[in-house]
């Protein structure tokens, strides 16, 4: 079932860059994360309410961990720029390289208090093979 919903994530993250993209080629990269932003604060706002919940904070919570909004805004305005040069695809396909690459160092170190699951060589044959495809989309 995770795995599934994750594809489905991932057809969900081609579709948002794909709007956030045309957005932000309409007006402007900046007004665009802004607007993204707002329209997300304003539906996970709704859900809350919808849902009843309340915001409640736990004790001792890393300080580090609210910069995901943060990284968040940049993640948008990159692909966003990326977006005009390169185009949905490939845009997503090195973002995606990027992601596998940080996930491997993270999942291998336990970085950020995750546990540790030390790197298999095998990976290695599937970072290849990723990385050669990356390569034929920027030829063609």
């Amino acid at each position: 079932m995770y795995k599934l919903s994750a594809v489905f994530i991932g057809l969900l993250i081609a579709i948002m860059v794909t709007f956030n993209g045309i957005l932000a080629k309409n007006i402007g990269d900046y007004l665009s994360v802004l607007i993204v932003h707002i329209v997300g604060l304003t539906m996970i706002s709704f859900i809350l309410v919808i849902r009843k919940k309340k915001i409640k904070f736990k004790e001792n919570i890393p300080i580090y961990l609210f910069s995901a909004g943060a990284i968040g805004v940049f993640l948008v305005f990159f692909n966003n720029v990326c977006f005009k040069y390169l185009g949905v695809s490939l845009t997503l396909s090195l973002g995606l390289f990027g992601q596998s690459v940080a996930s491997g160092i993270i999942d291998h170190f336990g970085l950020l208090g995750m546990n540790v699951n030390k790197f298999q060589r095998e990976k290695l044959i599937g970072f290849t093979l990723i990385l050669i495809g990356i390569i034929i989309m920027l030829i063609y």
